[in-house]
């Protein structure tokens, strides 16, 4: 089929992979500009960019999709389907009514629970036991559109967003070619959505990072790892020259009881409101490496006793 692909990050360069292996005819990629980013702040391209440009792929960096010169622009690439993954950027009606087949997106949910832009990183913060991703026909609502085929995963015990996203991206670049093998063959079926069971998966802010101690453990440590590898939660210490954050990337439920924050032993375990969270992996400011609970309590000479605000 001819297509237009429009994604972003590393979890969508295995669909346009899968895509561009499966022989279609991909008429366009649409990314996000470079942005600047490591430590001389160079101008980057977007992980789906760098494979567009491998595959040979034209690729286009619109700051919106809003102006007739976008429509026109779009419309010439004379597509069956466009194929939305995590592209970041909203697509106006007029953009949705171009292609003969509609627009498809690969939403990193099982629908509606997680409707938004944090899906998978919201599932392990609520400590769901499944998670999964699902294939749905795009409206103008925020990811409201019938869905065609979904793929189910369990969120097994102290699994990090980053986990459930690794797990997740082969899953749906699999699930997108058989969508669109099923609709070559004019056999792709949709499925209005459930009207119960609507969550909306906002955007993380940085201030909810910020590790609150005086919650339940399993809370704690679905937080945690729901946040990892980013943007991390933290808690900030006075480990000998001051203020200091330290990224939790790892927690698991623990036994202990204390005054929430307290550090109850030399691994690495901190009291809750209720329970305790073993601190299984650590990074501090400025410091590159991932260090255990262990090691991090033993290289910050803390005592059993020290509080975490």
């Amino acid at each position: 089929m001819r297509l237009v692909f429009m994604g972003t990050p590393d979890f969508a360069v295995a669909t346009l992979a899968r895509l561009a292996e499966d022989g279609h005819d991909i008429a366009a990629v649409y990314t996000r500009a470079p942005a600047r980013s490591g430590r001389g702040m160079a101008l980057r391209p977007s992980p789906v960019h760098a494979l567009a440009d491998r595959l040979g792929a034209p690729v286009l960096t619109p700051a919106t999709l809003k102006t007739p010169e976008a429509l026109a622009e779009f419309r010439s690439h004379a597509c069956d389907v466009a194929l939305v993954v995590a592209y970041g950027m909203l697509l106006p009606q007029a953009i949705l009514d171009v292609p003969r087949h509609g627009c498809l997106n690969l939403h990193a949910s099982l629908l509606p629970r997680w409707r938004g832009a944090a899906p998978i990183q919201r599932a392990v913060m609520a400590g769901d036991a499944f998670s999964g991703v699902g294939i749905m026909r795009m409206e103008a609502g925020l990811d409201t559109g019938p869905v065609a085929l979904e793929a189910k995963l369990a969120i097994a015990p102290g699994m990090s967003g980053g986990d459930l996203h690794d797990a997740l991206m082969p899953i749906g670049a699999a699930l997108m070619s058989e969508a669109l093998a099923e609709l070559e063959n004019e056999g792709l079926t949709l499925v209005p959505q459930a009207e119960d069971g609507v969550v909306y998966a906002h955007k993380i802010t940085n201030e909810e990072a910020r590790i609150d101690w005086g919650k339940p453990a399993i809370e704690v440590a679905n937080h945690i790892n729901g946040l990892s590898p980013f943007p991390g939660a933290f808690f900030e210490a006075d480990l000998g020259k001051g203020a200091e954050r330290v990224k939790v990337l790892r927690a698991l439920p623990s036994i202990g009881a204390g005054e929430p924050g307290t550090l109850l032993d030399a691994d690495g375990t901190v009291a809750c409101g209720e329970g305790a969270v073993h601190l299984t992996e650590l990074r501090r400011a400025g410091k590159g490496g991932i260090a255990t609970g262990a090691d991090f309590v033993r290289g910050a000479h803390l005592p059993r006793g020290t509080r975490f605000p």
